[in-house]
């Protein structure tokens, strides 16, 4: 598995706006073409108006795959305007990561229960 690590910086008192752009237009397209979201979050602390989601892929062509269907979808460019046109990013990043060697599984069970 590898997991794409999708960092997005709003400008200040954005972050809701983008988010409820993304919940409303993103978030069902997602869903259905990318399908495996590990995490989806907005920071409290530390470096504020931060937006930050995880995708699981089985593999890098899995990742292209999916993401290449999304692209050609009309509903994901039109929600790629509206988020250009509204102005609340400042910065968009994207990491991908793979496992640890000694990390098997989201959700295993930690040594000694803890």
């Amino acid at each position: 598995m590898i997991v794409d690590l999708r960092i997005y910086t709003c400008l200040p008192n954005r972050m809701a706006d983008f988010v409820k752009l993304y919940e409303e237009k993103a978030w069902p397209l997602q869903l259905k073409y990318l399908g495996r979201c590990l995490g989806w979050y907005t920071t409290v602390e530390g470096a504020l108006n931060t937006v930050v989601h995880l995708w699981g892929y089985d593999s890098q062509a899995d990742r292209e795959a999916r993401r290449n269907a999304m692209a050609a979808d009309p509903a994901w460019g039109a929600y790629l305007k509206a988020a250009a046109e509204g102005g609340m990013l400042v910065k968009m990043e994207n990491r991908l990561l793979k496992p640890a060697a000694h990390f098997t599984a989201l959700g295993a069970a930690a040594p000694n229960g803890g």
